[in-house]
């Protein structure tokens, strides 16, 4: 799991019109009462009152409650306190009301809820907000229902949508390619709001699990996903950070599959290399000029960018798409793998995993592509691969990805 400080107690507000149900709830989270501080409201009024006065980490609602439902209300919440997690928890199968929700709402948990698996989402809420100190950061990426997509592959999804021939594996093709769907469609398939209440980390077995349909009044009705509109930015380009991400995606497989490792790793592996850099699209989109000059700096220091990021911000793009892919509910190896990317010593491991088939694939495209004008010299964190049993795979595994660069299939 992720690491949290477990010396700070979170407080998580409960809201449900049925006292009943609240007291349900109060009961069932007894143990948890020395971590959390729990209140509980029965209505979304009288929660954004309590909202207005305190400070709370986690909200957790019904969908169905008179006066303001639970969309209205987590509406609110986004805009008033958009550093809150947002979670619906509701037996209400309304579909209506369920895609209305999907901007707002972080997680949906389904009615009737297992009492761990409850306190799991609540749990992993609470220590994900260890992962940015920032609250203006905290604030700006709670915020975020999308991330846009490159325009070439918005305009194919759009027009493979609308084409009376739409196919279900070629919508899953598309979106398998592009970063900001991948992460969208995870979200999505990963928590309980259409009630598949499992876990996919591939995308186009999400879309086949959500169906065509379900997908189309996603994408134009509900408007999940977005095309990148920004004016160009000297010093990034979408492109090649589509590119990079796909390399590294493709090259973590790869080593994941030499080591035999377990299936649920290599596609975790996969999926955290392609979502891996996400964080720098979420700096991008909301600080604009100042990353900018941020990447200027890398360059003109010939420094890592993260260690600038750290510097200007506090934190990095590892924690910052973390962050963002840890409250939609992505599975945490993969979230793990994103964070820690640049830093796997931090999380320990005592053997390899997605996170060590990441960072060695991020490490070797980036010195598998010196000519690249933006390239910085990346350094493996030799601790970490010496403690997880697997440093001296590095030369074969740099063997392999030099064969694919070379033209092999990867």
């Amino acid at each position: 799991m992720l690491r949290k400080d477990d010396s700070m107690v979170k407080t998580v507000l409960f809201v449900d019109d049925e006292p009943k149900v609240l007291e349900g709830l109060h009961r069932m989270l007894r143990s948890m009462r020395r971590e959390w501080r729990m209140g509980f409201v029965t209505s979304a009024m009288e929660a954004l009152k309590v909202l207005d006065k305190e400070a709370v980490d986690v909200v957790v609602t019904d969908m169905r409650m008179p006066g303001m439902n639970g969309v209205e209300f987590l509406t609110q919440v986004m805009k008033r306190h958009p550093d809150i997690v947002r979670i619906i928890l509701s037996g209400h199968s309304d579909r209506e009301m369920i895609m209305k929700s999907v901007p707002v709402a972080h997680q949906y948990l389904a009615k009737p809820c297992d009492a761990e698996v409850l306190k799991s989402c609540v749990a992993r809420a609470c220590a994900l907000r260890e992962l940015l100190a920032d609250p203006l950061l905290k604030k700006v990426v709670s915020r975020m229902g999308c991330l846009p997509s490159l325009p070439s592959l918005y305009a194919e999804i759009t027009e493979e949508l609308r084409s009376p021939d739409a196919s279900i594996q070629r919508v899953g093709e598309i979106i398998s390619k592009d970063v900001a769907m991948t992460a969208k469609i995870l979200q999505l398939v990963n928590s309980a709001f259409f009630g598949l209440r499992r876990r996919v980390a591939n995308p186009a077995q999400a879309v086949n699990f959500l169906g065509l349909e379900t997908i189309k009044s996603l994408v134009f009705a509900v408007q999940i996903f977005s095309q990148f509109e920004g004016r160009k930015l000297h010093g990034f380009s979408l492109e090649a950070l589509w590119d990079h991400s796909m390399t590294v995606a493709a090259f973590a497989r790869m080593i994941a599959r030499e080591e035999e490792a377990e299936p649920m790793v290599i596609e975790a592996a996969f999926m955290a290399g392609l979502l891996h850099d996400l964080g720098k699209l979420v700096w991008v989109i909301n600080f604009g000029e100042a990353y900018m000059s941020v990447l200027a700096e890398a360059q003109q220091r010939r420094i890592p960018v993260q260690m600038i990021e750290r510097e200007h911000f506090g934190t990095s793009h590892g924690e910052v798409g973390a962050y963002l892919m840890g409250l939609w509910g992505l599975p945490d190896n993969m979230v793990e793998a994103i964070a820690y990317h640049h830093s796997p010593g931090t999380l320990p491991s005592p053997g390899f995993s997605a996170l060590t088939a990441v960072h060695a694939a991020d490490i070797l495209t980036h010195d598998l592509q010196k000519n690249s004008p933006v390239f910085i010299q990346q350094e493996v964190d030799s601790d970490y691969v010496e403690a997880a049993g697997v440093a001296d795979r590095l030369p074969h595994w740099r063997k392999l990805c030099e064969n694919s660069m070379a033209g092999e299939e990867l």
